[in-house]
């Protein structure tokens, strides 16, 4: 069992990996007197924020999806039962909000998975490798004590449109 303290590290390494992938992108992206174009992205396809937050912000060619819980966009339920049905309602979550930004799953440069049990990381590993079949983005996968509305996993996403 990972105490607090590691998990803590755990978190603060990803995010900082997230910052340098972000900080690297911006300057191989535009010159620096031209600031790309921030969107809100929106998507019916997938449930609305449940917070006072985006789905999705694109910046230029980068896009910077909030993390997504196994919410049912067209009940507004939360999935429930085996993890890997709600791990699969995740990523159907993230590839609406990704299609509406003009992206895919092959887009995907980085990848935060928060897990409430990490005795699930095998089970959401077979159904995250069908969604990422071939060149698999970086990714990340932490162990959380608690996540929005009790769910068991929340995924956030950066993708890059290279063409």
């Amino acid at each position: 069992m990972v105490d607090r303290t590691m998990k803590k590290r755990i978190a603060m390494i990803c995010g900082l990996s997230r910052v340098a992938l972000v900080v690297t992108m911006g300057c191989l992206q535009s010159p620096p007197h031209e600031p790309p174009p921030k969107a809100v992205i929106a998507t019916n396809a997938a449930p609305n924020a449940i917070g006072p937050y985006s789905q999705a912000i694109k910046v230029g060619d980068m896009l910077f999806c909030s993390g997504q819980i196994p919410i049912n966009p067209e009940t507004g339920d939360i999935v429930r039962g085996p993890i890997e049905a709600q791990t699969r309602q995740v990523l159907d979550n993230l590839g609406a909000v990704l299609t509406e930004a003009g992206m895919d799953y092959t887009d995907v440069v980085s990848v935060s998975v928060f897990i409430a049990d990490m005795d699930n990381f095998n089970r959401i590993n077979q159904v995250y490798a069908e969604y990422f079949m071939e060149r698999p983005p970086a990714r990340c996968a932490v162990e959380v004590s608690r996540l929005p509305k009790d769910v068991e996993i929340e995924i956030s996403i950066i993708a890059v449109k290279t063409q």
